[in-house]
């Protein structure tokens, strides 16, 4: 039998409900997976990027408060979370880039990434 995702560390309602709709469901899968594949996975099922949530996601899986990350061990997670967002995001995944596309308006840069 495999174990509720919710039995790993940082890991409550929300989380599941977003990692669900990624397809993952149990903590088994989650941990085959890793942080990164499976946020990455939450993104493209529609889930709003948020550092925070990366971080206690990857402290999760190493059985840590989320609150444990700090220094230089935040900051690269910082640069894998830039990363993930950079790999599995458009500048159309905005609302508003998809409403001035609607409306004929192309964007000459891309609005600043979500944190």
């Amino acid at each position: 039998m495999c174990a509720a995702l919710t039995t790993i560390r940082n890991i409550g309602p929300a989380v599941e409900k977003s990692l669900r709709s990624a397809g993952i469901t149990s903590a088994e899968e989650l941990r085959e997976l890793g942080a990164d594949a499976a946020y990455a996975a939450t993104i493209k099922a529609g889930t709003r990027p948020h550092f925070i949530g990366y971080y206690s996601l990857v402290m999760g899986l190493q059985g840590r408060p989320w609150n444990d990350c700090q220094g230089a061990e935040k900051d690269a997670l910082r640069e894998r979370f830039d990363a993930i967002l950079a790999e599995n995001t458009t500048m159309n995944d905005s609302a508003l880039a998809q409403a001035l596309d609607e409306v004929g308006i192309v964007l000459s840069t891309p609005p600043s990434k979500a944190t």
